[in-house]
């Protein structure tokens, strides 16, 4: 008796054994699936043993994990529930739930998981994930409510050319008989450090689905050390109307900039732009735009002009999360004096560049332009028709040490190639910047 009783129970065991072998078969196939990308077999795997096994916070973690890859966010949430019940502080879970949220739209819920999850200490490289998806509920929450983004920023840097002049002490004058002229120190090459502070305000509104008012206002004031009298002022003002249909975004503003050279106003410009960007799919993207502006000098009306800008670009996106992008555009400035035609051109520009991830929290980023202007007519000055080739490269980084806070180091050279040498100029400048958004 007592031996038939030994033997069901070691039956029994090697039962519950073999079942918990089985089990984490089971579990190890699942999570072999998920690593090789294929969650809708997982999701096939495990779905028809959730009855016995839910409650097990291993299996309804890879469950939910499966399910949510797979497409099936409500079942994901439900079962990312059952872990969090019993595991509270399990990340890994709280992570993926916050995904599901925000796949279902639920922001306010996404956010606050995010959030705690980054409150318990998880590696720089899941931090960084978590701020990308924060970001994305930030766009969601865009398309749906009205927002108010803004930013504070400051830079210190080293300029070769504040003024953006030549670097010749003097000149061959052709109307004076090509008598040297000695130049002014404020129209030669003045190198200088600097610094700037910045900010703005961005607000979007939508009144339905497919249509958004914008606007927002911009500004930085930079002071060179050592040369004041090239201290400036940006500001800028714009408004316009978003709409999306489907592939398709279209965007119009109107918009004002002014900028003050030493405390004195020295230019304006108003004007309306336009831009089409259809996205073909998640990774390219495509885009035309147009731009009118009306530029007015208040102390050297002979340079007011109407200008415009046309043109196209493409980016790309990698699956490494690298980026490239390219333009091409055409540019004409009309003096509004018909007779300073020597002050109008016709030209073009190409623009390219990309970036790419060096590590979770650091970007690189490197782009270069030319832009040819072959003006209309002999300068009366100078005696032959002015033609200007303009080069320039960027090359940075941008280093996220927090969500949103960005410190970012670039160098920028400028060369203006010119056939009269007064309007031919190098110029360099490096400069740090660290911003916060908010």
């Amino acid at each position: 008796m007592e031996k038939n009783t030994i033997r069901t129970i070691i039956a029994l065991l090697l039962s519950l054994l073999s079942g918990m072998a089985s089990a984490d078969e089971l579990t190890d196939r699942a999570q072999a699936l998920l690593n090789q990308g294929k969650a809708g077999e997982a999701f096939q795997l495990l779905d028809p043993v959730e009855g016995t096994r839910a409650g097990d916070a291993s299996f309804d973690l890879l469950l939910g994990i499966a399910a949510l890859e797979s497409g099936q966010t409500t079942r994901a949430v439900f079962a990312l529930e059952r872990v969090l019940a019993v595991e509270p502080s399990n990340a890994r879970a709280r992570a993926e739930i916050a995904r599901a949220y925000l796949a279902l739209g639920e922001t306010d819920s996404a956010r606050q998981e995010f959030e705690t999850v980054q409150k318990q200490g998880v590696p720089p490289e899941v931090s960084a994930n978590i701020d990308r998806f924060m970001d994305a509920v930030d766009r969601l929450d865009a398309v749906t409510r009205t927002t108010l983004r803004g930013y504070l920023e400051g830079s210190l840097g080293y300029d070769t050319n504040v003024n953006a002049a030549t670097s010749k002490g003097s000149v061959a004058i052709p109307v004076f008989g090509g008598l040297p002229f000695t130049l002014a120190n404020s129209s030669v090459a003045t190198e200088a450090w600097f610094a700037t502070v910045g900010g703005g305000v961005n607000v979007r509104s939508p009144i339905n689905s497919e249509v958004a008012l914008v606007g927002g206002v911009s500004g930085v004031l930079r002071n060179n050390f050592g040369a004041s009298e090239f201290d400036s002022l940006i500001g800028d003002v714009y408004a316009g109307v978003v709409v999306t249909q489907d592939k398709n975004v279209f965007s119009f503003n109107a918009q004002f900039n002014q900028y003050d050279l030493a405390s004195d106003r020295y230019r304006t410009a108003s004007g309306v732009s336009g831009q089409w960007q259809y996205n073909t799919d998640a990774s390219n993207q495509l885009s035309a735009f147009v731009q009118y502006s009306d530029l007015r000098y208040p102390t050297q009306s002979e340079q007011n002009a109407d200008r415009w800008v046309a043109g196209g670009a493409m980016a790309h996106a990698f699956r490494g999360g690298e980026l490239a992008f390219a333009s091409a555009y055409w540019v004409n400035q009309r003096a509004h004096d018909g007779g300073a035609s020597w002050l109008a051109f016709n030209g073009f520009g190409v623009r390219a560049g990309g970036q790419m991830n060096f590590d979770p929290r650091t970007v690189l980023f490197a782009g270069g332009a030319i832009e040819y202007r072959p003006y209309d007519s002999v300068d009366p000055v100078f005696l032959t028709t002015r033609k200007d080739t303009e080069y320039s490269v960027l090359v940075g980084a941008r280093y996220t040490p927090a969500r949103f806070w960005t410190v970012s180091p670039k160098l920028i050279w400028t060369f203006n190639d010119s056939n009269i040498d007064i309007y031919q100029y190098s110029r360099a400048a490096a400069a740090v910047t660290v911003r916060r958004d908010f």
